[in-house]
């Protein structure tokens, strides 16, 4: 007999189903308008395609797998475990693709006229390269031994019970909330909101630090080039707020959890900070895309083009973005 769902259960399952409407659309379209656009293949849109890849995954693979363990099924220990681990792999690689575009922002305002030949698209790969294994090696730790199946082997036996343990799959029967708490939140997710921090609250300075010290020069191709870098910082900062407004609830939940067992948490506020994570993925590309002008003129033709079938011209490729010159 299926397991029954409270009203509570259904109104999460509806907010995820509506995030993926949103998410995996327009993510895709992200990806699309690079691949359509020769101006938006440098280092900066190779970690935006990252972040989009991750997104979509989040809502095509992601919230489907979390709406299942919600509900609860029984299943063996293992392929429970499983199904819970593509939400760490995936969740981690938005993560560190946001904190890879942080930094590679703050480069191009520190060092602009030697950022091209820093950041490199082989250096850009590499670095999504490594993201990606990070990812991978941080959300499959549970299944190589730290998870719950200690425990819950303990209870089956003490049932009489023979085998692997049949459980009603729900995350936090299967990954160690010491795993979420210590090691996911303490070292993957809190030192990247922090540094981030920092690097916004660097890149303000030396964007106010350059604007003053040009307009007493009177100098106009810097101005217009730490101006452009201005708005660009004003979005990360909005990055960072929503970044922080869609994981720390979550973890906060976690470690409350972990350090008093016995404190009851209402469901609501469970689910309100499960699908605010998986909100980000959705807000992302509004943030990041829909704030470049060069994405907006894309998304434009794409649907001029494949959806109104009214052809556009072609897009008027602007030329290397450079440095300011003394």
């Amino acid at each position: 007999m299926p397991p029954s769902i409270s009203a509570f259960q259904a109104a999460y399952i509806g907010i995820e189903v509506l995030i993926a409407l949103v998410s995996v659309p327009g993510n895709v379209l992200v990806i699309w308008a690079v691949k359509v656009n020769q101006a938006l293949r440098d280092a900066t849109f190779c970690f935006i395609v990252s972040l989009a890849v991750a997104d979509v995954a989040v809502g095509a693979l992601v919230i489907p797998l979390a709406i299942l363990i919600n509900i609860g099924p029984r299943t063996y220990f293992h392929t429970c475990l499983m199904v819970a681990c593509p939400v760490l792999i995936l969740t981690q690689s938005s993560i560190l693709a946001l904190l890879a575009i942080a930094v590679d922002r703050y480069l191009r305002v520190k060092i602009p006229l030697r950022y091209k030949t820093v950041v490199t698209p082989r250096r850009a790969a590499v670095a999504i390269a490594g993201c990606w294994i990070l990812s991978f090696v941080v959300g499959l730790t549970p299944l190589f031994g730290w998870n719950r199946l200690g425990e819950v082997q303990r209870a089956w036996a003490a049932n009489g019970s023979e085998g692997e343990p049949v459980i009603e799959c729900e995350f936090e029967k299967v990954i160690s909330m010491e795993y979420m708490v210590y090691f996911n939140f303490f070292v993957w997710v809190l030192p990247p909101l922090l540094l981030m921090v920092l690097i916004y609250l660097e890149v303000f300075y030396l964007i106010r630090k350059q604007l003053n010290k040009k307009v007493s020069a009177s100098s106009g191709d810097p101005q217009k080039y730490y101006g452009k870098e201005l708005k660009i910082a004003k979005s990360l900062a909005l990055i960072l707020f929503l970044f922080a407004l869609s994981w720390l609830p979550l973890h906060i939940l976690n470690c409350i959890t972990l350090f008093c067992p016995s404190c009851r948490k209402p469901s609501v506020l469970i689910y309100i900070a499960i699908f605010l994570t998986h909100g980000n993925s959705a807000m992302n590309p509004i943030v990041y895309a829909f704030r470049i002008q060069k994405f907006r003129v894309t998304f434009l033709k794409i649907w001029n083009d494949h959806f109104r079938c009214q052809p556009s011209p072609p897009i008027d490729e602007d030329p290397p973005e450079e440095g300011p010159h003394d």
